[in-house]
C-alpha cells in the first residue's frame, strides 16, 4: 500500500475528502492508497442525512465548529485535532468486501499496539465494548473509498453537544448517552498521537507518494463541490409524509414523501444507512409518479434491494414505505 503525503496545515475537511476522490480518479492505478489527516473541530453528516435531525446548529455556530456533508453513508460525526482520520482508496469495487477487510486491518494494527480492539456493529471498532472508530465507504467507478475516525483525545463535550443522535439509535447501542459508548485511544496506550500516526503508517504502507502542485490544484477544484451550500444543505427536502424506522444491521431509515391525490410525487430516503448501489435510479425514480399502494410499490422496486442499501431486503423497505411500525 502507498502512503499519500498530504498537507497537514491550514486545510479543512473538504480538502481531504476531495483528495480521496482525486487520488481515485487521477492518480490511482492498481495500487492501494492510504493517508492520515487531522482537522479543526468539524461536524460531518452522512450523504443521506437530514441536517436538522442530526446537528445542534446553534451550538456549532457559537463554538465555531465547521459543518460539512460527505459523500459516504453512515451517521453524523464530530471530529477535531484530537481525532485521527484515515482514508483508504483501493482498486476494488466490491465495497462490502473492501469495507470488512479494511476494518479487520485496522483492528490488527491496534492489536499490534497492544490494544484489545475488535470489530463491532455495522461499521465500528470497539475497545472493551466502547466505540473508538467509526467507518464509512462509497464508490467511484472501479474504485472503493473507505474513511474512518480514530478517537485519540477528542473533545467529548463538543461531541455530545454538537450532534443529536436519536434516542432509538442510542437505545440500539444499549446506552443512554454518547459519553457512555465512546472510548479514547489515549486511555489504552502510552503512545502519543504522533506515535500512533507513525506506527499506523508503518503497519499499513510500504512506500509513499508526495502530491505535486498540479495535484493540489486538482484537489482544490474538487473541493469546491464540498464547500457549496447546494451540496451541504440540498438534501434537506420539504415533505408531507415521513416514515421512520431503525432496522438492525441496516441503520436508521427515514422515508420522506410528497403525496398528491395518493400519488407519490417526490420521495427520498434519508438516514445513516450504507449505499452499495445507485439509489436514485434503482429506487427513488421508479417510486415517483406511482400510486401510493403496496402493490404499486412492490412492482416498482427491484428484487435485490440489498444491492442498493446494505443489508436491507425488499419486504423491509416496502413495509417502511406503506406500513411502518408505530413509534
Amino acid at each position: 500500500m502507498i502512503y499519500i503525503d498530504v498537507p497537514e496545515k491550514n486545510r479543512l475537511t473538504s480538502f481531504y475528502l476531495a483528495t480521496e476522490e482525486y487520488v481515485a480518479r487521477h492518480i490511482a492505478d492498481n495500487e492501494d492508497y492510504f493517508f492520515i489527516w487531522q482537522v479543526p473541530p468539524t461536524v460531518m453528516v452522512g450523504r443521506n442525512q437530514l441536517i436538522d435531525n442530526e446537528i445542534n446548529l446553534p451550538y456549532c455556530r457559537e463554538k465555531g465548529i465547521h459543518l460539512l456533508r460527505r459523500k459516504s453513508g453512515g451517521g453524523c460525526i464530530y471530529v477535531d485535532e484530537g481525532c485521527l482520520l484515515f482514508s483508504y482508496i483501493t482498486h476494488n469495487d466490491q465495497v462490502n468486501l473492501v469495507f470488512t477487510q479494511y476494518i479487520d486491518r485496522i483492528v490488527q494494527m491496534l492489536r499490534q499496539l497492544g490494544i484489545n480492539a475488535e470489530a463491532g456493529g455495522r461499521n465500528d471498532i470497539l475497545i472493551n465494548g466502547k466505540k473508538v472508530s467509526g467507518n464509512a465507504f462509497y464508490h467511484v467507478p472501479q474504485w472503493s473509498i473507505v474513511h474512518g475516525t480514530m478517537l485519540y483525545d477528542t473533545n467529548l463535550q463538543n461531541m455530545v453537544a454538537s450532534i443529536t443522535p436519536s434516542q432509538q439509535k442510542l437505545n440500539s447501542k444499549g446506552v443512554q448517552s454518547v459519553r457512555q459508548h465512546i472510548a479514547l485511544l489515549k486511555d489504552y496506550t502510552t503512545l502519543s498521537i504522533e506515535e500512533v500516526k507513525r506506527q499506523t503508517k508503518e503497519f499499513l504502507c510500504t512506500s509513499s507518494l508526495t502530491l505535486t502542485e498540479k495535484d493540489i490544484k486538482g484537489i482544490e477544484e474538487i473541493e469546491q463541490d464540498y464547500l457549496s451550500d447546494e451540496f451541504t444543505y440540498g438534501n434537506n427536502p420539504r415533505y408531507t409524509m415521513t416514515n421512520k424506522q431503525r432496522i438492525e444491521n441496516v441503520g436508521e431509515l427515514e422515508v420522506l414523501m410528497e403525496l398528491k391525490k395518493n400519488v407519490i410525487k417526490h420521495v427520498n430516503i434519508m438516514g445513516d444507512y450504507f449505499l452499495t448501489g445507485d439509489l436514485d435510479n434503482a429506487i427513488l425514480k421508479p417510486l415517483q409518479n406511482i400510486p401510493y399502494t403496496k402493490q404499486a410499490i412492490e412492482a416498482a422496486l427491484p428484487e435485490q434491494v440489498n444491492h442498493i442499501i446494505r443489508n436491507l431486503n425488499k419486504a423491509q423497505l416496502v413495509d417502511l414505505i406503506v406500513d411502518p411500525p408505530k413509534q
